[in-house]
């Protein structure tokens, strides 16, 4: 007798209901695994969104939407996981070694659609949005993929001689 694949579906509608409300675990937790993405986020005007506005739009609900969305997760600027879901699920190194998994657990790769539920028209001081330019002004992934490349190479074993 087969067995069909369909018991996976509720396993994934499971994981994935469970990964949608994973709480934040925090950008401290993030910059053990990945410390030039945490530089590079650290020099953003994302790590100091909150610092931007004025003591009367820190009180005003449309301006902490976007400069600090997670307030309730104990975070106060956009971080790590404003825009790459709470790590709760997807933290664990034994996870983030698997893209795939982590991926079903819970972590985003951020879309233009989720940038620009913020930067966007409605936005009293923004200038017109470049996805693609403002993409490169966050570029937390490239020096972080350098540096693993780099790391792998020095690790990895000399040529077997023939």
């Amino acid at each position: 007798m087969r067995t069909s694949g369909f018991w996976l579906l509720p396993v994934i509608l499971a994981v994935s209901a469970v990964a949608g409300a994973a709480d934040f675990v925090g950008p401290e937790s993030c910059k053990g695994c990945h410390p030039a993405a945490y530089t590079a986020w650290q020099q953003s005007k994302h790590a100091r969104a909150l610092d931007s506005l004025s003591d009367t739009q820190k009180k005003d609900a449309r301006c902490l939407s976007c400069h600090a969305p997670d307030q309730s997760q104990g975070v106060a600027n956009v971080s790590c996981e404003t825009c790459h879901g709470g790590g709760q699920n997807y933290a664990p190194a034994y996870v983030m070694k698997d893209p795939e998994l982590a991926r079903l657990v819970g972590l985003v790769d951020p879309s233009e659609k989720q940038c620009r539920t913020c930067h966007d028209a409605s936005s009293p001081s923004l200038r017109p949005f470049n996805f693609v330019e403002s993409l490169k002004a966050i570029d937390h992934w490239s020096a972080e993929r350098a540096k693993k490349s780099a790391r792998a190479e020095t690790t990895s074993p000399p040529p077997a001689k023939k």
